[in-house]
């Protein structure tokens, strides 16, 4: 199956991203938290453009951005030459959960956004019978959705974008709350249709923190990284369709990336001007629990101390999607490097392997406590008189930087090198956390 043909750098652009910037107030109400710096780049029409970026880097508020749900803080976007001003008039959102309304059939979620543009009935049901059909649902129209499967609400959810022929479709992680095997699916006939021009919209930027995924459908990848968050490159995907995960040509674009994604001393492919920025009270942690750090670092020792990530994840029968976080705990802590796509076992790491329960714990404290977010934590209950705090206080102020549920991950990985560090405890039945002596 061939491409799409790409349009040229040339062509006008369907969006350009000038010079944007999104800053939120702190906690405090003192200053500002800024988690884009300078992002510039355009979306041409006939493509399909994946942004990959770290947990908790912004990639779901850009996109937001460009669907002018939420205002830039500086720079503008701009849709066919012009400023956006609200929300984008020839654009959908298809989200990472499903969002339909339980009380609406099939048939009445995908009319949802026609009624809501004042369109007649009858050309109202004719164009979502058409999309229905389009994603393959004929049949389910007057289902509910208590009725249908995951992948089945997903596919309402892409008609249900796909109804109103957007010119741009955005998708926040669309694949994330599905199964493998679902996912798997229902990924391969959405790039069916697209690749078939059976889809009404010119372009499509997908949000997706899996790379074998990324370098399966798109045809530009944006990488973001750095805090705050930065363009770090812009790949362009020639690869012809079918992709095979098995062929040389995508295995070397998929460990390329996974080096822009863990190497962040690797120098930007594109340059950005810096900007003064207030100073990131978080630093977001990767959701790895320390048991799975020790296992990664036994297996890095078992193979003398270096091994390529990809030889790793196949070894232990993983996506590397799901080692990047143990990964990026580690390399946090300083347990080891990451360099051309190889994990390498530092000292400080050899020596925590070394030592016995007690030490490895006074080992992990000395380091954890220089993280932002487990200082702030300790810091809150020191200062109150019998040292304990509700865990709602905590999300409250997390939630102000990661959104509600990030926020309780970010939370919860807390907890747990807190924990074994013997910073903090947690107690499950009242919510509360208490500092340790």
């Amino acid at each position: 199956m061939a491409n799409r043909l790409v349009a040229t750098a040339e062509q006008t652009a369907l969006l350009e991203v000038r010079e944007v910037t999104k800053a939120f107030p702190s906690p405090d109400g003192k200053g500002f938290i800024q988690v884009l710096s300078p992002l510039s780049f355009s979306i041409r029409a006939e493509e399909w453009v994946v942004v990959v970026g770290p947990s908790g880097g912004g990639k779901s508020t850009l996109l937001r951005i460009l669907l002018g749900l939420i205002p830039p803080t500086s720079g503008e976007v701009l849709v066919h030459g012009k400023p956006l001003r609200g929300v984008h008039p020839n654009a959908a959102l298809v989200f990472q959960q499903f969002a339909l309304l339980p009380w609406l059939t099939v048939l009445e979620n995908v009319e949802l956004p026609l009624r809501a543009k004042g369109i007649p009935r009858l050309e109202r049901l004719k164009r979502a019978l058409a999309v229905i059909d389009m994603v393959g649902l004929d049949g389910y129209e007057s289902a509910y959705p208590r009725e249908l499967s995951g992948g089945m609400k997903q596919r309402v959810g892409l008609a249900r974008a796909l109804v109103v022929e957007p010119e741009l479709l955005c998708m926040d992680e669309p694949f994330s709350a599905l199964d493998v095997l679902t996912a798997e699916n229902l990924r391969a006939e959405l790039l069916r249709l697209w690749l078939e021009r059976k889809m009404p919209t010119k372009a499509i930027v997908m949000v997706t923190h899996n790379l074998e995924e990324a370098v399966q459908l798109a045809d530009r990848i944006l990488v973001l990284g750095g805090r705050p968050t930065r363009l770090r490159a812009e790949i362009e995907v020639d690869l012809p369709h079918p992709r095979s995960p098995d062929s040389p040509s995508f295995r070397a674009l998929l460990d390329d990336l996974y080096q822009w994604m863990t190497d962040p001393t690797r120098p930007d492919q594109k340059v950005v001007v810096a900007t003064e920025i207030s100073p990131q009270p978080f630093v977001p942690l990767p959701h790895a629990r320390v048991g799975g750090i020790a296992g990664l670092l036994h297996i890095l020792a078992d193979v003398g101390g270096q091994i390529d990530l990809h030889e790793l994840a196949h070894r232990l029968h993983l996506s590397i999607d799901d080692l990047l976080p143990i990964v990026e705990a580690a390399r946090l802590l300083g347990f080891m490097e990451v360099k051309e796509g190889d994990l390498i076992l530092t000292e400080k790491g050899i020596d925590w392997l070394k030592a016995d329960i007690l030490k490895r714990k006074e080992i992990f404290r000395d380091l954890v406590i220089q993280i932002p977010l487990i200082a702030r934590i300790v810091s809150a209950l020191r200062s109150t008189r019998n040292k304990t705090l509700p865990m709602d206080f905590f999300l409250d102020l997390l939630d102000e930087h990661f959104g509600e549920d990030e926020a309780r991950r970010q939370l919860q990985t807390a907890i747990d090198w807190g924990r074994y560090a013997e910073l903090f405890t947690y107690d499950a039945t009242t919510d509360m956390l208490r500092a340790e002596e």
